[in-house]
């Protein structure tokens, strides 16, 4: 229809008044088919009659057209400036656009183009508020990723929110380390350890692709696998560039709607960046606390924890044992053999020595051919019984070049605390340096506290 002004019923009152005038002028031409006298017909008062019937009945439906059409275009137009208040109170905010059915939706009563209407808009309100939703939750998921560096904490954290905004009711996150799987973390499921050695887990890892178990009522589920009988079982590998950085396995008591599905790859993606960021963290923190010849802890990095443990030690009011360590005649070795001799036989003695060490005790190149040992809740019998087993483990070593056989020994000095009156960790390296050059002086490969 021909546009005549820039109001939608303005047009329709011309129109509708000028279709109006139109059947009261054939009006009478119509009457007289139909058997009116012409006489009555043509005259003048008669065409007056019939157009001012044909204004009023034109206005009549104007008023009702404005009346109903309109009223629900007003009311279309309210809920609309309500819907736009609510995104503006909520916009830049971690708040849900508090837009309820009650107070945002159109009644749909018609099954017409205003009902039609009615039920797009309705429809449109729930997909905006439930992907405002989406997009608060996704950057409160985010921001609590950028929040942890260390990867335990980061899955730990991470799989609590998942299970949290995806309604699952159990899950595991594995990270791919050196060719093997682990689990490091676990919710709601038992035995989650032999996750790792799970078939479609491998392949989900190995094809990069997802995998949905759907799990029928009538199939009997064992209950040594989660706390609650599973209904959807869900795996979803965290891929970074096409690398497969590690594995979600996340189970649902209820089915899993497709479209929570769909929005679970913008989690995952989240995800699998922040855990390629942990881990490069970790390899980077490693790299700067590991000595890269004997892989045992590097000088800096050793004698922080030496504090540590010392200051750990002093207000538990516990022992603590400390052996300073040099390889006798190691510059006559590398004189005579060379560097890359000389380069296997302290990462021989590395790896003895850390072999009678209990869990927990720390082992630090020094530099050079010197090494230290700490060893945790060490009285001063303790630390002679270890000193005296790294020195007979490394006598016994023996390490081949072409035919030969060549033996190193070692000269140990130690100290323990509370024994030895030490206010700090320095008293306690001196006080072994002082027993290990009296060892040194008297004749080598002994062990001295």
């Amino acid at each position: 229809m021909v546009r005549l002004t820039k109001r939608v019923f303005t047009d329709l009152a011309i129109w509708m008044m000028g279709f109006g005038m139109l059947v009261g002028v054939v009006f009478p031409f119509f009457m007289v088919l139909l058997g009116m006298d012409r006489s009555l017909a043509y005259t003048w008062w008669f065409f007056l009659v019939c157009i001012t019937a044909g204004l009023f009945v034109g206005a009549v439906n104007i008023l009702l057209a404005k009346s109903i059409v309109g009223g629900r275009l007003i009311l279309l137009s309210r809920q609309m400036q309500k819907v736009e208040n609510h995104l503006k109170e909520v916009a830049g905010k971690n708040e849900v656009m508090d837009c309820t059915p009650k107070e945002c939706h159109l009644p749909v009563d018609s099954e017409d183009a205003i009902g039609l209407s009615s039920k797009a808009f309705n429809t449109l309100v729930d997909t905006l508020g439930s992907s405002l939703q989406l997009e608060m939750q996704m950057r409160t998921y985010t921001n609590m990723l950028t929040s942890y560096l260390e990867t335990n904490q980061l899955c730990q954290h991470a799989l609590h929110n998942l299970l949290g905004v995806f309604d699952f009711s159990g899950g595991a996150i594995l990270v791919e380390r050196g060719g093997a799987l682990e689990v490091e973390s676990s919710l709601g499921l038992v035995k989650s350890k032999n996750l790792s050695e799970n078939a479609l887990v491998l392949q989900s890892l190995q094809t990069l692709k997802s995998r949905q178990i759907d799990i029928p009522d009538f199939i009997q589920v064992d209950g040594v696998v989660t706390t609650f009988r599973p209904s959807n079982v869900l795996v979803q590998p965290i891929v970074y560039k096409q690398l497969a950085l590690g594995v979600m396995v996340l189970a649902s008591s209820q089915p899993i709607p497709q479209e929570k599905l769909s929005n679970l790859d913008l989690f995952s993606s989240s995800l699998a960046l922040a855990l390629h960021n942990a881990m490069t963290h970790d390899q980077v923190q490693q790299l700067a606390a590991v000595d890269p010849l004997t892989g045992i802890y590097n000088r800096r990095f050793g004698l922080t924890r030496l504090r540590e443990e010392f200051v750990r030690a002093v207000k538990q009011n516990s022992a603590i044992g400390l052996l300073m360590m040099d390889a006798d005649r190691f510059k006559q070795i590398n004189d005579t053999y060379g560097h890359t001799v000389g380069d296997r036989v302290l990462q021989a003695i590395a790896g003895t020595a850390r072999k009678q060490l209990r869990e927990g005790d720390i082992i630090v190149r020094l530099g050079g051919d010197e090494f230290m040992v700490v060893l945790l809740g060490a009285n001063r019998h303790d630390t002679l019984e270890v000193a005296e087993s790294i020195r007979r483990s490394v006598e016994e070593k023996k390490i081949s070049y072409g035919n030969q056989e060549i033996r190193i020994t070692m000269s140990i000095g130690g100290a323990s605390f509370p024994e030895q009156d030490a206010n700090h960790e320095e008293d306690l390296i001196e006080a072994a340096d002082r027993a290990l050059d009296l060892v040194k002086e008297s004749g080598r490969n002994r062990a001295s506290v």
